[in-house]
């Protein structure tokens, strides 16, 4: 079964009390099946974002106890800060992450507001899809006001809370209002700027966000026939921004929301406000990210840079992340640290670790151990794994060869064809290991009823059917990676013709090897049917596989 995840992420208003704010978010912890994946404070701001991640049920009683230790320990009164508030837990979106639809996480919205109301006696409004209202969809509109305009607010019918009291009191004095809604990933990303202006920063920010600026006319705003003012939209949709100066940093910046990246990426932002800084004589020296981002967030950037530059887009997923952090300048204002900013590399910090992740010397050290695991399949994965990424190097230093620059896209192709093929490979390492076990607990499972023997019979040959389907994987992807290697061979930088050599001769072994480890579990399959089907495709794959050996070893004679 797939488990549902929501993402939670709370903006409370302290960003100065390290206590404080460390007392607030920890309290997330105490919730089992809940995960705290990131605090991040802002001095100038005074306001933390926090992010959590879990089940929906754990999520919903996570971010009600932190709402009520932001309510005891944050007093509204006291506070100031550069960014707009109306509350000690201002906002608190929840966002689908796997498995959950935006319809669900709504219902988990107002879920969690009648908690907060009716248990907390705190109000507030529901915004963006979790909105009752279309007026109430935008954030900027139900809190505008902010704080200091609550108790006029809370008097106007039109503005009657959709959760909690509807009449100011010492609850709301003290502790605000606060905001829930349903969203989609958000990205908070600020630019920087070489200036001090927030005017410069505000005339940049409205170029680029999709409500742009209000049209004037001689110093005048223009209205339409219904005497609202009229506006000039800005350049990117699903953007807002606004312009500040903060004195921790001595900067302007524009701060965005990027509310859809499906629509504006993060370096789209970055790009088109680099354009219209330079355009009004200013220049923008990095970014700021502001909680976490996800993954593909980051790749896409390193491409979009990559693809300026007309290099291959064939390179390592690690290689990429140090290219969109340069790129974009994240690291301007102070360190950036992948695995702590990029959400799935938070997520799995303390997972169990892979046989991928150990070094060249441990792997072959828990090889050659007494466990039975890993064993043929996983290092023929691995082996074929190795032979693609040859293939893969041979691209990548085509598309870079001086001379082929009309190339470049030709050889990336085949680069970013190499790095798939090679990740596939490397999942199949680890999941030929895992299929193992799943014989072994079969094994285990126990036996002493009719009804035991039955189910311990099933999981059994279900775990040698996946057992010897994983291996036929390795060997499909083994076989289809050799067409890196023939076609670099036959386009490819020749000076590198024996490494795409090389390369074709692992990808033999991975399949051979594979298919080892086909026969000798197949031949324990209850499921003639099955086991008859699954090796006379095996044979196909190893036979084609012989002879684009022979035909890659003639390639190569006739060169050398």
């Amino acid at each position: 079964m797939n488990i549902q995840l929501i993402e939670c992420v709370p903006n409370i208003s302290e960003g100065r009390d390290i206590n404080k704010i460390n007392t607030i978010a920890n309290i997330v912890k105490t919730v089992d099946g809940v995960k705290l994946l990131d605090v991040d404070p802002g001095k100038a701001t005074n306001r933390t974002v926090i992010t959590f991640v879990g089940e929906p049920e754990n999520v919903i009683e996570a971010a009600f106890l932190l709402i009520k230790k932001a309510s005891d320990l944050i007093d509204m009164t006291k506070h100031t800060g550069e960014h707009p508030r109306f509350g000690a837990t201002d906002v608190c979106p929840l966002v689908p992450i796997a498995n959950i639809s935006m319809e669900e996480t709504t219902k988990y919205a107002h879920k969690l507001g009648v908690k907060v109301g009716s248990e907390l006696g705190i109000s507030g409004y529901y915004y963006e899809n979790a909105a009752n209202s279309d007026e109430r969809k935008n954030l900027a509109i139900v809190r505008s006001g902010e704080y200091e305009g609550l108790k006029e607010k809370l008097s106007n019918p039109k503005w009657k809370p959709d959760f909690g009291p509807s009449k100011y009191n010492t609850q709301i004095e003290k502790s605000g209002v606060t905001a829930i809604s349903a969203r989609d990933f958000l990205v908070a990303y600020n630019v920087n700027l070489n200036s001090t202006s927030t005017r410069r920063a505000n005339a940049i920010a409205f170029d680029i966000r999709e409500n742009g600026r209000t049209k004037l006319a001689n110093g005048k705003k223009v209205l339409d026939q219904n005497g609202i003012p009229e506006r000039i939209p800005g350049k990117l949709k699903a953007v807002k921004g606004i312009g500040w100066f903060i004195d921790e940093y001595g900067i302007a910046q524009i701060s965005y929301n990027l509310t859809n990246i499906s629509i504006t990426s993060m370096h789209e932002a970055f790009y088109e406000t680099c354009e219209a800084a330079t355009r009004r004589g200013l220049r923008v020296t990095g970014s700021e990210l502001v909680g976490l981002v996800p993954l593909q967030a980051m790749l896409d950037a390193a491409d979009f840079y990559l693809k300026k530059q007309q290099r291959s887009l064939g390179i390592s997923e690690t290689e990429k992340i140090k290219i969109a952090i340069k790129s974009l300048g994240l690291d301007d204002l102070k360190p950036f640290n992948p695995q702590e900013r990029i959400i799935e590399y938070v997520m799995n910090a303390n997972s169990d670790k892979k046989l991928i992740d150990f070094t060249v010397k441990d792997f072959a050290e828990e090889t050659a151990s007494e466990s039975m695991a890993p064993g043929g399949g996983s290092i023929s994965a691995y082996v074929g794994a190795l032979g693609v990424s040859l293939g893969t190097m041979v691209a990548n230093l085509s598309a870079h060869k001086a001379g082929w620059d009309d190339k470049w896209e030709y050889f990336s192709t085949w680069a970013e064809k190499g790095q798939q093929y090679k990740n596939d490979l490397l999942f199949l390492v680890d999941e030929d290991t895992n299929a193992f076990n799943k014989i072994i607990d079969g094994f285990r499972m126990p036996k002493s009823t009719p009804e035991e023997k039955e189910i311990r019979a099933r999981a059994i040959e279900d775990a040698t059917k996946y057992a010897t389907e994983i291996p036929f994987k390795v060997m499909q992807t083994a076989y289809n990676s050799m067409e890196v290697m023939m076609e670099m061979a036959k386009n490819g930088l020749q000076n590198s013709l024996s490494d795409s050599g090389v390369g074709a001769l692992c990808a033999r072994t991975a399949v051979i090897g594979a298919y080892f480890n086909v026969r000798i579990n197949a031949k324990d399959i209850k499921d003639g049917e099955f086991s008859k089907k699954i090796l006379s495709e095996s044979k196909d794959i190893y036979e084609k596989t012989i002879a684009l050996e022979q035909e890659m070893i003639t390639i190569i004679d006739s060169k050398i």
